[in-house]
């Protein structure tokens, strides 16, 4: 079984004041990382990351490459465990914390990267420009009936998450209205995002022609492990294709669900989320109840997964 092992990778909205302050004390490799992470970016991102406060760790630009850093802490203090996946996959900004684990591109060349496509997603959508919404207990036609009457604005679904779970992405006015009325059409749950702007939208179209040009700079290194693209929930065949779709994957719905059961139909008997917090564990219990799933966020969950690994 282990060698049918796949990590996942969170996306923005996992992000909370204080992750990853334990693997700091605990880890001097956590330590060595975080030490490269501030002078790479030259500021101190770790302060924000510890301390917040949080309306500043939300901000696309800094979140972007927190999650990065923590979920590479975690994903190298695995890998220095023996745990090696045989495939990854991220949502959203965690598939470059995938092409990470997967060799395509290094932490030194991912983190910029990332940063950059942080300003460039915040630019192209400046604050107060729209949102996501988490739609729980919902089905497909629930959605799309309810996105067909909102007048207000521009709207869309940014995420196929997990059966009755789905995110809508668009401008304030029509996200405000989703959370109106999610309850007349019988969705039990609308949730706001912690996120800047209406990502994975039209709006992003014109980010995407940028990042295109930011990730022309960086040589892309064949997958030494098979990866999944958010757009096509397809495995990636090589290095090109992987900045092709990264240029469309701003722009386009995350097909999380499809690219789930996709790993699973491949072979994948088991998979480890890191990064912070537990929301792609989650999904995956309810895409399938055929596989195992662990979360890794902190020295805790560490311990308790290399446990369970060498039970397996």
């Amino acid at each position: 079984m282990v060698n049918k092992l796949a990590f996942l990778f969170p996306g923005q909205g996992s992000q909370v004041v204080g992750m990853g302050q334990d693997l700091q004390e605990n880890f001097p490799l956590a330590r060595e990382i975080i030490d490269k992470c501030n002078n790479i970016l030259g500021y101190n991102l770790w302060e924000i990351i510890e301390k917040g406060p949080k309306d500043k760790l939300d901000l696309t630009e800094n979140t972007q490459p927190a999650i990065l850093t923590i979920s590479y802490i975690l994903s190298e203090l695995l890998k220095e465990a023996g745990v090696k996946p045989l495939k990854a996959a991220g949502l959203s900004l965690g598939e470059y914390s995938a092409l990470v684990c997967g060799g395509v591109i290094s932490y030194e060349e991912a983190l910029p990267l990332v940063k950059k496509r942080g300003e460039i997603m915040q630019k192209a959508v400046p604050l107060g420009t729209g949102g996501m919404v988490a739609l729980l207990g919902a089905t497909v036609d629930k959605v799309e009936s309810l996105l067909k009457e909102i007048k207000s604005g521009y709207v869309k679904v940014a995420n196929y998450n997990c059966p009755g779970q789905y995110v809508v992405t668009g401008e304030t006015s029509a996200i405000d209205e989703v959370l109106a009325k999610a309850k007349e059409y019988g969705i039990k749950r609308a949730v706001k995002l912690d996120v800047s702007g209406p990502f994975h939208s039209k709006f992003l179209e014109k980010a995407g022609i940028k990042l295109q040009g930011e990730l022309e700079k960086i040589p892309f290194n064949e997958p030494q492990i098979q990866i999944y693209s958010n757009v096509t929930a397809q495995r990636y065949s090589n290095g090109q294709e992987i900045k092709e779709l990264l240029v469309k994957q701003v722009s386009h719905p995350v097909l999380w669900e499809q690219t789930i059961q996709n790993m699973i139909n491949d072979g994948v008997f088991g998979f480890v989320e890191v990064g912070p917090q537990k929301t792609l564990s989650a999904m995956v219990k309810k895409i399938s109840t055929k596989v195992w799933v662990k979360n890794v966020e902190d020295s805790k969950t560490l311990e308790e997964f290399l446990q369970f690994y060498e039970r397996i």
